[in-house]
């Protein structure tokens, strides 16, 4: 792995531990929690692709967020 993939991944983990800091895992919503997961997938899958362009982490971590906020208002 190159440096700026690992640093692009790290900062879509960091992300999504912020994300999930707001507040406990268990007093989250399935909504939320779905949100916060598709965010850390997106972000890490669109480090990956983008082969560690912050562009591509932060819009894959908006787009992920965005797909699991979708599907959590369906659970």
């Amino acid at each position: 792995m190159r440096r700026n993939s690992i640093s692009a991944t790290l900062s879509a983990l960091a992300l999504a531990l912020s994300l999930g800091g707001c507040a406990t895992w268990d007093s989250m919503s399935a909504r939320q929690k779905s949100t916060a997961v598709g965010a850390a997938v997106g972000g890490v899958t669109g480090a990956a692709v983008t082969h560690g362009n912050v562009l591509g982490t932060v819009g894959g971590a908006a787009i992920g967020g965005f797909i699991g906020d979708e599907i959590g208002k369906r659970r």
